[in-house]
């Protein structure tokens, strides 16, 4: 799949793409389950701002507007006692074509920012994508890198955190087994500790038990630690720690 053909799937689903561009996302879409998830979501998107913007006109609307036009007063009076002024219906009629236009406009711009939206998701989304596979990357660096170093510690309640450091790669990945979850409806976090203080790493979710995260810069830390928190973290660990790995 390349960026090109993705970035096009907002403009298909808004029509707004030329024949062969057209024939070539509909290639791609074949092959490509995940775009073809996304031009369905974009298609919903699109038909639930239509429903909230547009509604069928009432069936003498058109009459009525044509027959308003020559008895509504499209200027203002030059002064109090001067008789307003007859409308001239050319005028009046090029007015209401101005007004149909700006309506189209609007349309039109709105068509724009949806398109615009879900370009600037794409491209988030591509981001993180991107950023996840580096990551992964990195990882596989670590664990296989010569100068590996792995150190660990038995964590409170049972289980053990392992933390895995290369030089090299100035990186290292903390791998998380407790036994069970902590008592309380609390979560584990994890937290890289300098001189200066702990720097959290995260906390899990509740219930969960295990987690590998990647840490880069990790060398530079004098420790690993684990710490029992309320759900979503604390700013500070709270002693005692459940789990502390030296890493020097």
């Amino acid at each position: 799949m390349t960026a090109d053909v993705h970035t096009m799937v907002g403009a298909y689903v808004l029509d707004a793409v030329t024949d062969l561009e057209r024939a070539a996302v509909d290639r791609h879409l074949r092959d490509c389950e995940a775009c073809r998830t996304e031009v369905d979501e974009l298609r919903e998107t699109t038909a639930r701002l239509a429903d909230g913007a547009w509604s069928v006109p009432p069936p003498r609307l058109r009459d009525n507007v044509l027959s308003a036009i020559t008895t509504t007063r499209q200027t203002a009076p030059i002064s109090p006692a001067a008789p307003s002024p007859v409308p001239a219906p050319g005028r009046s009629r090029l007015r209401l074509v101005s007004a149909a236009a700006a309506v189209v406009l609007a349309a039109s711009g709105a068509a724009t920012a949806v398109y615009v939206i879900q370009d600037q998701r794409v491209r988030t989304e591509q981001a993180n994508v991107a950023a996840a596979r580096a990551d992964e990357a990195l990882t596989r660096a670590v664990l296989g890198s010569p100068d590996l170093v792995l150190r660990e510690d038995d964590v409170t309640g049972g289980g053990r955190v392992t933390v895995a450091s290369s030089e090299l790669q100035n990186a290292g990945v903390i791998m998380l087994a407790a036994a069970s979850t902590p008592a309380g409806d609390k979560v584990y976090q994890l937290w890289t500790i300098t001189p200066a203080g702990a720097t959290s790493q995260g906390a899990l979710p509740p219930g969960q038990t295990a987690a590998m995260k990647l840490v880069r810069g990790l060398p530079q830390s004098t420790g690993v630690g684990v710490t029992v928190e309320p759900p979503g973290g604390s700013p500070q660990p709270t002693s005692p720690l459940s789990a502390e790995v030296p890493l020097i």
